[in-house]
């Protein structure tokens, strides 16, 4: 009935408040990699469970110091930014993009150069614990392709952009697209290649429509991705509202914030994804929460370049949005959503608190602001997946085992009578890829620490 099962205990977020512990349970995996079953230590077939796929040899029993995560979602990579990930990050974002980012995004014109990058990227990731990912590639249709390829062949779940950056007075000569016909056809054909490679992708490879951010397309190229957007039923992602800078150029070109400048070309829908939204009014919030359109809240790379922190708690709890977590990188050093899940929290309690301290405190912050670790988990695990409308995220009956297995033994846990939450606190704080021991991608194990090399 089912193709393995694996005792152990697991964390997962019910809500974006609530984590649900499982102790000690089994987990039944479908032949598809979905989560058949969950069954607990009392159930009367607990041990009878256990015994047959024991005999079967399809039985995996996680030590007791070792813990199960759901793999993270990450919404925003820039996946070719990843060779200049540390550097230049105490520029301003409009210097940072053309003295560094489009010069090395340029060179992905060479596919030896985006094979070595790509690959490295992705097999990074996975060892971070990240099991799907949301990646913006380069304006080059056949180095985007192989990005997507190289998710397929390691067994990440990736949602790869063709970015679109089409507009002739604000893109480089060296680095654009040679026309807005050129971006769309080239996009259209992105998308079919990748729908046609998702097929023989057990996890699921999926095109994104990708224009850069409003100051980079034209109206016409905006206007046409909208509508390869709706004919092809496919994710749309882009930045919205970023930093001064950009929220300003787009309120100067459209009199109106980027929200509304992307509804009217089609681009905010249930399958959209925004990044960063630092800026975003109520009715921009309204506007999210009506079109089912989620927030990629990147907390490392907002504290260089976004210019404010994203109000991630107004964003869930007022409006309803939806809201993932998303490293950024190289806006973000970090490939590791841990070190982003801390972030966010402490972004949220700066903004809660305020930081000038010439203000009085009742006025310094912005009360209701802060988030809590387990707020910050689950717009790393479960939030991602509802933002992308996959079952993901989640351990749970129907969800795809996306899973980490971490090992604590390196972690000051001095007691065995250690409340489970608080180890659970732990492993959120403390945690490095090293802790990172084994990540399964739909029902397939896709990293193992202690094996050099795996078949996926």
């Amino acid at each position: 009935m089912f193709n393995f099962v694996v005792k152990g205990t697991a964390f997962s977020s019910v809500d974006p408040k609530n984590v649900n512990t499982f102790e000690n349970c089994l987990f039944c995996i479908l032949e598809t990699g979905v989560i058949g079953k969950i069954i607990a230590p009392e159930s009367e077939e607990y041990d009878q469970i256990i015994e047959e796929y024991s005999e079967k040899n399809k039985f995996q029993e996680v030590a007791p110091d070792k813990y199960i995560l759901p793999g993270f979602i990450d919404l925003h990579i820039h996946a070719p930014q990843w060779a200049q990930a540390g550097t230049a990050l105490d520029l301003p974002l409009y210097d940072w993009l053309n003295t560094y980012t489009f010069p090395l995004e340029a060179k992905f014109a060479d596919g030896d150069f985006a094979e070595t990058v790509y690959s490295d990227l992705v097999t990074k990731l996975i060892k971070n614990g990240t099991t799907t990912a949301l990646y913006f590639a380069t304006v080059h249709r056949e180095a985007s392709r192989r990005l997507a390829e190289i998710c397929s062949e390691k067994g990440q779940r990736g949602l790869v952009g063709k970015v679109v950056m089409d507009d002739l007075e604000q893109n480089p000569a060296y680095y654009r697209d040679a026309t807005t016909a050129v971006a769309l056809e080239e996009t259209e054909l992105f998308i079919q290649e990748v729908l046609e490679l998702n097929k023989k992708a057990p996890q699921g490879v999926y095109p994104v429509v990708t224009p850069r951010f409003i100051p980079s397309c034209t109206d016409d190229s905006l206007k046409g991705l909208g509508a390869l957007a709706a004919k092809y039923d496919v994710h749309i992602q882009s930045h919205c509202s970023e930093s001064d800078w950009a929220h300003t150029f787009v309120q100067e070109r459209f009199g109106k914030n980027d929200a509304f400048a992307l509804n009217d070309f089609g681009l905010m829908t249930e399958k959209s994804v925004m990044a960063h939204c630092g800026f975003l009014s109520d009715e921009d919030m309204k506007l999210f929460a009506e079109k089912g359109t989620a927030v990629a809240h990147c907390p490392i790379s907002n504290a260089y370049f976004g210019n404010a922190v994203t109000p991630v708690a107004k964003l869930l709890h007022e409006h309803q949005v939806e809201v993932g977590l998303g490293s950024d990188i190289s806006g973000g050093f970090s490939p590791s959503l841990f070190d982003n899940i801390r972030q966010a929290v402490m972004s949220s309690r700066m903004l809660e608190d305020g930081v000038d301290k010439s203000c009085c405190s009742e006025k310094r912050g912005v009360s209701g602001s802060s988030i809590t670790l387990n707020e910050a988990f689950y717009l790393a695990t479960a939030g991602g997946g509802e933002s992308l409308s996959l079952p993901i995220g989640k351990i749970a009956v129907d969800y795809a085992w996306d899973i980490q297995i971490i090992d604590s033994k390196e972690l000051p846990i001095f007691s065995e009578e250690e409340p489970l939450m608080t180890i659970f606190q732990k492993i959120l704080y403390l945690s490095r890829p090293e802790n990172i021991d084994e990540v399964w991608i739909q029902g397939r194990k896709v990293h193992d620490k202690n094996k050099k090399e795996l078949e996926v």
